[in-house]
């Protein structure tokens, strides 16, 4: 059995699209985020969700998604949040 608890996609740039309803950062729903919070949602579901939200991105968007969420799954906290706290 794999423990491997799967980490949220949020970089810490929230902020909406008002046209697509999609997160700038990583392009989830309001209801996407709220079900990645619920502790009964499955580690399937967010898996699915995942490739979801990565087919939604494109350009830019996709390549900064990427390198963050890649830093935040190795250290822990996504660039730009670690740009932010480097910043105080």
């Amino acid at each position: 059995m794999n423990n491997k608890k799967i980490v949220s996609p949020c970089i810490s740039i929230c902020k909406t699209d008002p046209v697509t309803g999609f997160c700038y950062g990583c392009a989830r729903t309001e209801d996407e985020k709220k079900l990645w919070k619920n502790e009964s949602t499955t580690d399937q579901w967010k898996t699915e969700n995942l490739k979801l939200i990565v087919g939604r991105m494109k350009g830019w968007q996709a390549e900064t998604f990427k390198e963050s969420y890649e830093h935040k799954i190795k250290e822990g906290i996504s660039l730009f949040k670690k740009s932010l706290l480097e910043k105080k």
